[in-house]
């Protein structure tokens, strides 16, 4: 595993990283039993579990709140002190875990110097983390069709704070509207994202990388150019170079 992308215990785990019966998350019942918030946060976070590898494993529509239930190891009556429903439970599911993703993508990015190389640690962060939880991207990426407007809209919602990433790219020649290239780009991530969930092959994500980095560079940079700065990462190149806020008085 590439230590960049570190899984350890103090990083925060996506749902469906762990069962939801995992013994390590029991509550003890009596006088010792653990304050009232805690008690509940344990459950949410175990019915997050719980939902996100019963969706992947049966589908949205089949999966059930008992499923889930039974997968948490939690009560029908406390789901819905939580939860108002299964879209509820699904939708805190996918905006938790999405916002991990995000979180780990940005760290990556602001680590490097340029956007280039930022853009692609970005997406190692993300597809690594994909593959680490197959659960929670079947979920994610595959079964939010399923969910309905509401998931449309998560959807939509997510791919705007990817396009977040492609704010320092350069413009470009003839009039092409950047806009509408990034937006191309991040749809065409995304299906290539898709394409390899569904397929079964969450695990060979990370294989993505080289294409997807050229994917995301080669818009705005040309193939030969965006070939020179994945192939070498030293040095500065003014059109890859960050933008600073601050010098330009946004």
């Amino acid at each position: 595993m590439d230590p960049k992308y570190p899984r350890s215990a103090d990083l925060i785990l996506l749902p469906g990283a762990r069962t939801g019966r995992d013994p390590a998350r029991s509550i003890k019942p009596g006088p010792r039993r653990q304050p009232a918030g805690v008690v509940a946060a344990t459950q949410r976070e175990r019915l997050l579990d719980g939902l996100v590898r019963t969706v992947a494993e049966r589908g949205y529509q089949r999966a059930t709140v008992s499923d889930i239930c039974r997968a948490a190891g939690v009560t029908r009556p406390v789901f819905y002190e939580l939860f108002s429903g299964k879209e509820d439970a699904f939708l805190a599911a996918h905006r938790h875990g999405t916002g991990v993703v995000i979180r780990r993508m940005a760290a990556a990015f602001a680590a490097e110097s340029d956007w280039c190389a930022g853009i692609r640690e970005a997406l190692g962060a993300m597809l690594q983390l994909l593959a680490g939880t197959p659960s929670f991207a079947t979920m994610a990426v595959i079964e939010i069709e399923a969910v309905g407007p509401a998931g449309r809209r998560e959807r939509d919602q997510l791919l705007t704070r990817f396009r977040a990433f492609f704010a320092e790219v350069p413009q470009l020649p003839g009039g092409v509207g950047v806009q509408e290239m990034v937006d191309a780009v991040v749809g065409g991530v995304y299906s290539a994202v898709y394409r390899r969930i569904a397929s079964g092959r969450t695990d060979q994500l990370t294989e993505l990388l080289p294409v997807l980095s050229m994917f995301c560079l080669a818009p705005f940079l040309g193939p030969a150019e965006a070939d020179r700065r994945l192939g070498s990462r030293t040095g500065e190149d003014p059109s890859c170079t960050r933008i600073d806020p601050a010098t330009t008085g946004q």
